[in-house]
């Protein structure tokens, strides 16, 4: 099949991380109201359930009929979604849905009929408000912190319900004494980090790291739930249509998801390096976060226009045109910016306080929204030297964030941006620079269009099959790359992947793979090899459905397994991120091998570069860093229970803490860097860092040393690739 055509066969392989759906957060409504049990679905949204439910049913991947079995499997996601830790049910409510619910969910939901599911979220927040009443009330109540022979298990996400009311509210006091235990340390170490701070204001770095608010434990718990308790009265018939969409489609598959129109907005923009909004970035206010303050202002946007908004703002209301005024302090920034984005010409007003104003100084600022481009979203191209045996050596880098298409600018006719002509671009910059080989980085991609992966693929092969997808049905199609032998790039090349490439970054990598084009390094991939299509026509939001499966031109299915690199180096992402431990995951498999020529012969190097690169990262400090910090973090996770003792909890962080401090001095001293005198001073160090590169743009940070560690020895690997590839070629 011709390259051409691809754009017809599979819309859209969006990767498994391209957008993080939340659950927990609950984006805001447009005026708070009190909290209510009588959210109903709109028509809308009982016409988008009936639509969604016959698409899964007839059109997802597995053909699998969502008949009794598979509505009981909905009811259980459905209830793991908002109960994720199965606090808040009991064990006879539970029961109950599923007699009452479990076998004809799936019928309901293509029928329309959505009182199920309402009813059952009307429960989860009555029982949320229940919860956090009684917190509010034992909070009132003294606490005891030191329970040394006590336990609390950290994750429930497998543990039965609780059977009676008294078990149930037995386990909340063990959350809240734990919490008021975490709290308790913390306060410690922000007090102390601030007298650092006060003795030594360098570590700051001009930065102003404003400790947080002077509040005991039980004061900061007291209000951060009270701030959830507003939440809820912020829930509305959205939030639970998305809940429930999305624990059908989880039924089939972890990337077949419902987008609710304000996240639809979010899945568009990652797509296409675009949203409709006003231009600025947000974050809560450090030591407040009921406030959230304006961080960048995007150049162009219209919020830089109107030259009455400043980085430091803070929001404290959003009015959409014509309606009241919204208060938003204690908001959370997703629900802030549920409300700020909007169609393209549609107006918001922010109402906007500077820093350091009183209340009575608060203006009002009218925006009318317009398409912002992600300028630094997109490709970027740098060069590399090494230095060996007293030569430098000189390598392109090419940073690939997502394989990113307009493609409703391209269906319109207008000019758009495409990650394979910006990456052409680059490899032809890269190339007239004389570069020894060029390192693509796909490390953290998380996908994108398949028509353009396959475009890029064409750029630095000769021809031949780039990926075979699967239908449901069996169907085998074969992309392939038929340019007649045109390569934009030829040259030598490596290819850096990690946990969290997933989709189109893994076809990419195990295409350069099969053809033995160029070296894969890193650590094993995501292993999301599904294609989607994105369903933008429904009668209310978007969704993607999984119908296709990527093949390697070899045979082998990316999903699932990943693609295992060459030469291996340290995964600093804990497992559970990755497709293997999701929850419904398709899985591995094969078809039969796509005819293609090998264009190299790496695989016989393989052996002597895996050598060569362990030697140097078993002496390299940064590589040393992250093995330990990588293990600290597999250790924590790992722990599956904590004490309710304040002594012993102190004990077991600081041993952490001092294992996690003489791993970074230990990196600092080898960079002959001044190591840091305690943890406070590192952790404001770590502060001011954090807000430095906050506010600049992402094309304008530089590389932290760790993640560099990662493309010197990727360029050091090809340059003994070029070696070796001597040797053997002047061998008699």
């Amino acid at each position: 099949m011709k390259l051409q055509t691809i754009a017809c066969a599979v819309a859209l392989a969006t990767g498994g991380l391209f957008f993080t759906h939340v659950v927990n957060e609950a984006i805001a409504a447009e005026n708070t109201v009190a909290v209510s049990n009588t959210i109903q679905p709109t028509q809308e949204q009982a016409l988008v359930s009936r639509q969604l439910a016959t698409l899964v049913d007839r059109q997802h991947y597995l053909n699998q009929r969502l008949d009794a079995n598979t509505s009981n499997r909905i009811l259980d996601f459905y209830l793991d979604s908002l109960d994720p830790e199965h606090t808040l049910f009991l064990a006879s409510e539970v029961e109950d849905y599923k007699k009452r619910f479990g076998s004809n969910f799936g019928v309901n939901l293509k029928a329309g009929n959505l009182s199920g599911p309402y009813e059952i979220h009307a429960q989860y927040r009555d029982r949320l408000k229940q919860f956090y009443t009684y917190m509010l009330a034992e909070l009132k109540k003294p606490q005891n912190l030191h329970q040394p022979n006590t336990y609390i298990e950290t994750d429930r996400e497998k543990a039965p319900f609780f059977k009676s009311e008294a078990e149930q509210r037995a386990h909340w006091n063990k959350m809240l004494v734990s919490q008021l235990i975490n709290l308790t340390i913390s306060k410690e170490e922000d007090l102390a980090k601030q007298k650092a701070l006060k003795d030594n204001p360098e570590l700051a770095n001009g930065q102003d790291l404003t400790g947080p608010e002077d509040l005991t434990p039980a004061q900061t718990l007291t209000k951060r739930f009270t701030r959830q308790l507003e939440r809820i009265s912020r829930l509305k018939s959205d939030d639970v249509l998305d809940k429930t969409l999305n624990a059908m489609m989880l039924t089939y598959d972890p990337h077949s998801n419902y987008f609710p129109p304000v996240d639809a907005m979010e899945l568009n923009r990652q797509t296409t390096l675009q949203l409709e909004g006003v231009g600025v970035s947000i974050r809560p206010e450090r030591g407040n976060e009921d406030y959230t303050k304006i961080e960048t202002i995007v150049e162009g946007g219209p919020a830089s226009k109107s030259g009455q908004i400043k980085s430091g703002d803070r929001i404290i209301g959003v009015a959409q045109d014509g309606e009241k005024m919204v208060d938003v302090i204690g908001w959370s920034s997703s629900e802030i910016v549920g409300l700020i984005r909007g169609k393209r010409g549609t107006k918001v007003t922010l109402r906007l306080l500077g820093a350091g104003a009183s209340m009575s100084q608060a203006r009002n600022v009218t925006i009318i929204r317009d398409v912002i481009q992600e300028e630094d979203a997109g490709v970027r191209s740098r060069i590399v030297e090494i230095e060996r045996d007293g030569k430098k050596h000189k390598f392109g880098v090419i940073e690939i964030p997502s394989f990113y298409l307009n493609y409703r600018a391209r269906r319109a006719g207008t000019e758009y941006r495409s990650v394979s002509e910006d990456t052409n671009k680059a490899l032809k910059s890269l190339d007239a620079q004389n570069v020894e080989g060029i390192l693509i980085d796909l490390r953290n991609n998380p996908g994108g269009s398949l028509e353009e992966v396959a475009r890029m693929l064409g750029q630095v092969i000769k021809s031949g099959p780039v990926v075979q997808i699967r239908d449901g049905n069996g169907n085998v199609s074969v992309f392939e790359d038929d340019d007649g032998g045109a390569q934009t790039y030829a040259g030598p090349m490596a290819v850096l992947i990690n946990l969290a490439s997933a989709s189109a970054s893994e076809i990419y990598s195990a295409a350069i793979q099969d053809y033995e084009r160029g070296i894969v390094i890193g650590s094993t991939t995501t292993g999301k090899g599904t294609a989607q299509v994105q369903l933008d026509s429904l009668a209310y939001g978007q969704a993607t459905l999984t119908q296709r499966k990527f093949y390697r031109v070899t045979g082998g299915s990316t999903q699932n397994k990943g693609v295992v690199p060459d030469i291996k180096l340290v995964d600093i992402y804990n497992e559970e991120f990755g497709e293997r431990k999701s929850k419904n995951a398709l899985k591995w498999d094969t078809i039969p091998t796509a005819p293609f020529k090998r264009e190299g012969s790496i695989q016989n190097y393989v052996p002597d570069l895996v050598k060569s690169s362990q030697q140097r990262v078993s002496l390299d400090p940064q590589f040393k860093y992250l093995e330990q910090r990588t293990a600290l973090a597999k250790k924590a996770i790992e722990q599956k229970q904590v004490v309710l003792d304040l002594q012993k909890r102190k004990a077991e962080l600081l041993d952490m803490e001092q294992k996690t401090l003489d791993s970074e001095n230990a990196r600092r001293k080898s960079m002959g860097l001044k190591p840091y005198a305690n943890w406070e001073s590192y952790q404001a160090s770590l502060d001011a860092l954090v807000e430095t590169r906050a506010k600049m743009k992402a094309n304008q940070r530089p590389a932290l040393p760790e993640d560099e560690a990662f493309v010197s020895e990727a360029a050091s690997v090809l340059l003994d690739y070029a070696k070796l590839q001597g040797k053997a070629k002047t061998a008699p």
